[in-house]
């Protein structure tokens, strides 16, 4: 598979983060209980495939080198040490600042009310309640949320990338269903950054930047990862990846995307748009048999 198909795959994932932010700019409402199934989707298509296809890629490269118990043992570990990895990543984001705290779009609609808001000073003059500027600095740790939401998000989407551009660098079919299945899942995280952005410049131009930038490390980390491990590339090698990927994958579906699913709308939902997940990626590999 060409390189820079497998690069195109992780550039279009990362810039739904822009995408989150755009729909967080210009819309007005938040709907909710399509956003809960898009996640609930995304994380059936993500467990689905790591589980059925991912670490069975992963085994079957180890067994080709190792042997069947050796190579089922190593698959094991790759899987778990994508976990570990992954989770390790997650315990570096500050807690109280956690880049996947559920946010709305109606919450711009309330900071910009808020500014519209006039009083009479005397004289019939009318004053903002709260102008622009005193709006944008009453909190500047709105400005710091933003930002470390940012980097908290491109630091998580480092590895996802890298998950993107190995799967679709060995199928590209599968690399596509990867693609489109984090790409959703980066849409809310796009809101999260441009949200507390917007509340603390409000500025729409700056907060589209920072959560299309936080998006880029997609590529940057696929980009990376294949200029590093490109001299290694071998059996052992992809076996390694694929198990880390599919740990990576189960994780971030479980501690990140059903929780979020659930936030934004009713349980059932998330769980039914886990379960279609599940059943249009189960479908799309026996058809591409």
């Amino acid at each position: 598979m060409s390189v820079g198909f497998a690069f195109v795959l992780t550039v279009f994932a990362g810039l739904a983060t822009g995408l989150g932010s755009v729909l967080a700019l210009f819309a007005k409402r938040t709907n909710t209980r399509m956003l809960s199934v898009a996640l609930g989707f995304s994380a059936g298509v993500m467990i689905y495939v790591s589980l059925v296809e991912i670490l069975q890629k992963s085994q079957e490269a180890f067994e080709e080198s190792m042997g069947l118990s050796a190579g089922g043992w190593a698959a094991l570990a790759s899987f778990l040490g994508g976990i570990a990895l992954i989770a390790v990543i997650d315990k570096l984001v500050p807690s109280f600042e956690n880049p996947h705290t559920v946010r709305r779009l109606e919450e711009m609609e309330e900071a910009e009310a808020l500014r519209d808001i006039t009083v009479d000073a005397g004289g019939g003059a009318a004053v903002p309640l709260m102008p622009a500027a005193m709006a944008h600095e009453q909190d500047p740790r709105l400005l710091r949320m933003g930002l470390l939401s940012a980097l908290a998000i491109g630091i998580h989407n480092f590895p996802e990338g890298l998950a993107t551009f190995i799967a679709a660098l060995e199928d590209p079919k599968l690399g596509i269903s990867i693609a489109i299945a984090i790409a959703i899942h980066n849409v809310p995280e796009g809101i999260a950054v441009a949200i507390p952005v917007y509340y603390a410049t409000g500025s729409r131009r700056k907060a589209f930047i920072y959560s299309a930038l936080s998006g880029l490390s997609e590529p940057v980390g696929a980009l990376i990862g294949y200029l590093f491990l490109r001299s290694f590339f071998n059996e052992i090698t992809f076996g390694i990846m694929f198990g880390i990927v599919a740990g990576i994958m189960v994780f971030i579906s479980l501690d990140e995307l059903l929780p979020t699913a659930r936030e934004y709308g009713e349980h059932h939902l998330a769980i039914y748009g886990l379960i279609a997940g599940m059943a249009v990626m189960g479908v799309s590999l026996v058809i591409m048999l």
